[in-house]
């Protein structure tokens, strides 16, 4: 094994790994450092780490040299805060017992400063090693590190860390908890959420319809109507009561799945005593999920008539929703005249509802309908923000006024706007894709002026320019013979960002 890794071939060796461990030995220390230093030698810092955690997971203890030559690996790839964690982790494994020291407060402290770097699997390896020793983790460690995996992607670790700490009595945070169930449901694993569930009802003193309220939020993650369902029923029959925010939580699960009739059928139960009274976001969400599945009249028919019924108020929310749905289905007559009751009924629009009727109106190529509603509406109104700037940007650019756009953008400047870096990505973007170099490096120039700096994508729109520059460079001769030619070789046709011009 040593020569294979001498010769920089540690796969061979690794092989010879494997066949000795088929044969009934046992490796030790030095044949899984050899190992670690062959895959250290040529960079696979990633393999070596997987032979590492082997190392651990088979109780075989690293020494002074595994250190050295994993710490030295991470070192040459320039991964400082990895060399301070295998550091960090070595103390750990030779802490004196009985030494006066406060042993339980120096893993801690380990814990904390792996964490704080984001070394969760790192800071996972000092609990094994606290663990091992005989010493109980914190409750913080451990919600810190399962916190951190989870937000990683590395949830079945942080599971694993969960089902190992539950041994001894461990209780995830309620912020923990969420944190969790939120990643398990993005990978589909069902099986595991429902296990966090069941041991978190098991804490003492929670709030069980909270919990429950958690746990169906995250399932609304996943294509899965069935156990949204299943666990709606669970915790009636388990007599924990289902507060409206539970309701509300099923029915946007179902109106995201695509499952309206059954979003509309628990509204019914809500509204004929069943369950809690539906409040003016139960209705929001049905209206939404109704115009999402094209049934217009319904919505419309809950929005006039329902709501008023139940005692409620549509609000803001309410409207700006029926305003998108009715603009996406290409209906704007029906969403301007809503816009227009909303102002009579005394709902005070905010940015969102500028932002969409701005959005659809150009999207509808109601151009001139659109300037006159920032002119007459929006600006005399005191609100708007960068998503309206944002809006109209994308707009008139999309609508091939991209001065018009500039205009806008320096006008609301000098009028006491402060658009964000987006506004001007939005106009450095459409004069890149026009070719357009002079007024792309103009907007830079403006933006600076007005006290921002240019970020990472608005580095990659211009490049991007240069990249088109340096392809016409370079293919100019080749288009000037193949598009067309001209009686006598008078004329040549060129095509240059897809117009065609006559020289």
């Amino acid at each position: 094994m040593d020569q294979f890794c001498r010769a920089h071939s540690p796969r061979h060796a690794h092989r010879l790994f494997f066949d000795m461990k088929n044969r009934g030995h046992c490796p030790n220390v030095v044949s899984f450092t050899t190992l670690i230093s062959g895959y250290c030698l040529v960079g696979a810092m990633r393999d070596a780490r997987k032979v590492f955690d082997e190392m651990l997971e088979s109780g075989v203890a690293p020494n002074s040299v595994t250190y050295s030559v994993l710490t030295r690996g991470v070192l040459l790839e320039r991964d400082l805060e990895g060399g301070r964690e295998l550091m960090l982790f070595r103390i750990a494994e030779e802490l004196p017992f009985g030494s006066g020291f406060p042993e339980e407060v120096a893993y801690g402290l380990m814990v904390d400063s792996l964490c704080r770097v984001g070394r969760y699997n790192g800071a996972a390896r000092i609990i094994y090693v606290m663990r091992k020793r005989g010493f109980v983790p914190s409750e913080v460690s451990y919600n810190h590190i399962i916190h951190g995996l989870s937000k990683d992607g590395d949830c079945m670790r942080a599971y694993q860390l969960l089902e190992e700490g539950a041994e001894f009595g461990f209780m995830l945070s309620e912020h923990t908890y969420k944190v969790l169930l939120e990643a398990l449901c993005q990978v589909l694993d069902v099986d595991k959420a429902r296990e966090v569930l069941k041991l978190m009802l098991r804490k003492e003193g929670v709030d069980k319809t909270r919990i429950y309220n958690i746990y169906l939020r995250a399932l609304c993650l996943m294509n899965n109507p069935t156990e949204l369902l299943n666990v709606l029923v669970f915790m009636l029959e388990s007599q924990c009561p289902a507060d409206v925010i539970t309701l509300n939580t099923v029915i946007n699960g179902f109106c995201k799945m695509g499952r309206i009739d059954e979003a509309s059928k628990v509204l019914h139960d809500m509204m004929v005593g069943k369950f809690a009274a539906p409040d003016v976001v139960t209705f929001t969400t049905v209206i939404s999920g109704l115009l999402d599945a094209e049934r217009v009249n319904e919505a419309l028919d809950l929005f006039h008539k329902v709501m008023p019924e139940n005692g409620l108020r549509p609000s803001v929310v309410t409207y700006n929703a029926l305003l998108r749905g009715l603009f996406k289905l290409k209906r704007p007559h029906d969403a301007l005249r809503v816009f227009n009751d909303m102002i009579s009924d005394g709902i005070t629009a905010d940015c969102i509802t500028y932002t969409v009727v701005v959005e659809c109106l150009y999207e509808s190529d109601q151009i001139e309908e659109a300037k006159s509603f920032w002119h007459g509406v929006i600006w005399p109104s005191g609100v708007h923000d960068n998503f309206v700037y944002a809006a109209i940007l994308k707009g008139l650019c999309r609508s091939g006024k991209f001065s018009e756009a500039c205009h806008f953008l320096y006008e609301l400047v000098d009028s006491g706007g402060s658009p964000n870096i987006f506004s001007y990505n939005i106009l450095i973007n459409c004069a890149c894709n026009l070719g357009l170099k002079i007024e792309a490096y103009q907007i830079v120039r403006e933006m600076k002026k007005n006290g921002l700096s240019p970020d990472s994508v608005t580095w990659r729109i211009l490049d991007k320019l240069h990249g088109k520059v340096r392809k016409n460079i370079h293919s100019e001769d080749s288009t000037m013979s193949t598009i067309y030619e001209g009686p006598d070789m008078q004329q040549v046709g060129v095509e240059a960002n897809g117009v065609q011009f006559v020289i």
